[in-house]
């Protein structure tokens, strides 16, 4: 690129030449890109910050949160409940949606956010991230005929993926980089320390259709479904099997790693449903993770289903909704649609 074009005026660019985000929308993105730049600081900062390492306590899934997750929630809360661009939030550390408080200007989208996503990964030096949604705060009456309240509640936050308006995430490895859509492709942008601000590097973003490479946690492989089991099955039969080519491994443990170089390169990610605990529908946060995930890679010209049905299309049932989740390279998506089709 002939001349460095910052984040700030990508965003006015959408928002006054191509018309895809009104002034608000735009305010509260850079709002949250300025969260993810603390967030980043104090992740460089490891031990020689006193970040690493357990809280001691647990979030409303029961995992134990590391001391990085209750500081990346905090600097969001902190950075996004003053702007005037907000009504509430919700994250995947909070048992219960965050109101604006009264003293702030209320406004008329709703934040959602996994603040630290593969915590796992944080004390071993490994790419982490943070993943968020924006959806509009929906207008209209309720089911009596009556005007809708001007409050907020968790039903609010309930909407299918389709409706975000946008989403995105950071991802803090070697460089800082933050991957954004607001329905217009798939833009990247890396962090420029010496500048202090995120500079676009990639635009229009496409998602390969074929791959020879998948992402999943194959020491669960004998809890998987046949669908998932027969998948795996051919991509490790390589040249010799029906697939006739051979496949790569690559499993990070950290969703945002694992989509960005499926965004980067191609690939399919699966994190399936198993026998472990069949009463859930999966691991992943339908809100926090899947449904910006999704958004992202079909955006990119990729593909989401849940094994059955596209991941944009679910209508969310509960804030902490969990979700099976294969997204990636269209064609091997499809695949492994089709397969469960079948089976």
């Amino acid at each position: 690129m002939s001349s460095k074009i910052s984040l700030s005026r990508y965003l006015v660019e959408q928002q006054r030449s191509k018309g895809h985000i009104p002034a608000d929308l735009r305010l509260l993105l850079e709002v949250v890109a300025r969260a993810c730049k603390s967030i980043s600081h104090a992740v460089n900062k490891g031990a020689l910050g006193g970040v690493l390492g357990s809280a001691e306590s647990e979030n409303v899934q029961g995992e134990v949160q590391k001391k990085l997750d209750i500081i990346a929630n905090e600097v969001l809360l902190e950075a996004n409940e003053w702007g005037g661009h907000l009504a509430a939030m919700a994250s995947e550390e909070m048992d219960s949606i965050y109101l604006v408080p009264n003293r702030y200007p209320q406004g008329e989208y709703l934040l959602l956010f996994d603040p630290l996503d593969g915590s796992s990964n944080i004390d071993v030096n490994v790419s982490i991230g943070t993943i968020f949604s924006v959806l509009k705060k929906p207008e209209g009456t309720s089911q009596d005929g009556t005007p809708s309240a001007p409050g907020v509640t968790e039903q609010d936050f309930l909407q299918p993926g389709k409706q975000q308006v946008a989403a995105g995430y950071c991802v803090y490895g070697p460089q800082t980089t933050l991957v954004l859509t607001v329905g217009d492709g798939v833009a990247m942008f890396t962090l420029d320390r010496e500048q202090g601000s995120f500079v676009l590097t990639q635009e229009n973003v496409q998602v390969p259709a074929d791959t020879q490479e998948f992402a999943i946690n194959m020491s669960n492989m004998r809890h998987w479904a046949d669908p998932v089991r027969k998948y795996i099955d051919e991509c490790l039969q390589g040249k010799e099997g029906p697939r006739g080519k051979d496949f790569n491994m690559r499993w990070i443990a950290s969703m945002v790693a694992d989509v960005h170089r499926i965004l980067t390169r191609g690939g399919v990610f699966l994190y399936p449903w198993d026998k472990r605990e069949p009463h859930k529908a999966g691991k992943l946060r339908l809100l926090y993770e899947a449904n910006p995930m999704s958004w992202l890679i079909e955006q990119a010209g990729g593909a989401s289903t849940n094994g059955h049905t596209r991941i944009l299309d679910l209508q969310p049932g509960q804030l902490h909704e969990r979700v099976s989740v294969v997204l990636g390279s269209r064609n091997e998506v499809e695949r492994i649609t089709q397969y469960h089709a079948e089976i």
